[in-house]
């Protein structure tokens, strides 16, 4: 029989009461960010979306869910343990903060371009909800 001196990674759940969200970016709006001259963003309401705006493209901001959760996790522990038994005891591990299940896509869109309008079903309903 084998033994494990290995005894894991503590992951404890302690969420932070932060609301999160994932933001999406397009490569070519990532490629401006990090550019020596990033452009300035804007955010402007829409009917029907919420639309992000650069100087010469503009975006609008779609919730997408997904059906895997995306769990955050920060470092736990103390990193500068104050006295020489605090060290000894000092156990590194992780702490999930968040379930994220959704994320925010960004869509480009011509200036005069509407976002489809939200509908109350969902793709189940329109698969299966025909036959019912």
């Amino acid at each position: 029989m084998s033994t494990q001196d290995n005894q894991g990674i503590p992951l404890a759940h302690a969420p932070d009461g932060v609301s999160y969200k994932l933001l999406e970016l397009p490569p070519e709006l990532v490629a401006l960010l990090e550019s020596d001259t990033p452009p300035v963003l804007t955010l402007k309401p829409s009917s029907t979306a919420a639309l992000l705006k650069t100087a010469d493209k503009t975006y609008s901001l779609r919730q997408k869910n997904t059906s895997n959760a995306l769990i955050l996790l920060s470092p736990s522990g103390q990193a500068c343990p104050a006295t020489e038994s605090d060290l000894a005891n000092a156990a590194e591990g992780l702490k999930a903060i968040a379930t994220v299940h959704d994320t925010v896509e960004l869509v480009a869109e011509t200036e005069n371009a509407r976002a489809p309008a939200t509908t109350t079903r969902g793709k189940w309903h329109e698969k299966f909800g025909r036959s019912r």
